[in-house]
């Protein structure tokens, strides 16, 4: 039941994050957006035992790739003035709520949650739970994917070295 529950809690938050980083007028927004289903998506991989790809997911992506993505919006230059009146009157109410919220909904599952579902707290240990371990994934991705795992890398550098062309062509025209 849990489980449940914040599967379609992570869901909507990597579903929100993606909506933001297509829908945000300003770059920055859109990688807060994207930082947002980073991790979404690293609580998706805790749910399905996979830890260390969730590890892997917060500090390559949610670390390092994200710190690029700002460097590259940083470089590229967004010099937007920004309002700083609040558009929505009762939007601190609203967080103050949602806080207290989540944190309710963790306490009631600390206290009264069935932790079956975790292999660490549940009475059984199963050995078939293994799919997020090292071993278990090092063998298909520098077997089977190794051509797509370079590929990615290959695509980021390309994508990152374009920003910083295209932000230094844009200043020369000016």
């Amino acid at each position: 039941m849990v489980e449940g529950i914040l599967f379609v809690i992570a869901g909507l938050a990597a579903l929100a994050g993606a909506v933001t980083v297509v829908v945000a007028r300003n770059p920055v927004y859109s990688a807060v957006g994207l930082l947002g289903t980073l991790f979404s998506v690293a609580v998706l991989y805790v749910l399905q035992l996979a830890h260390l790809v969730a590890a892997v997911q917060v500090i390559v992506y949610a670390g390092a790739v994200m710190t690029l993505f700002l460097f590259v919006i940083m470089l590229i230059g967004v010099d937007q003035e920004e309002t700083r009146s609040e558009s929505l009157p009762l939007q601190r109410i609203w967080v103050g709520m949602l806080a207290v919220g989540m944190i309710l909904f963790a306490a009631g599952v600390t206290l009264f949650g069935d932790f079956e579902w975790v292999p660490a707290a549940s009475a059984t240990f199963i050995e078939g739970n293994t799919n997020g371990t090292i071993q278990a994934i090092a063998e298909p991705l520098f077997t089977d994917w190794v051509l797509a795992f370079e590929a990615t890398a290959l695509l980021l550098t390309i994508a990152a070295a374009a920003a910083v062309v295209l932000a230094q062509f844009k200043r020369k025209r000016s």
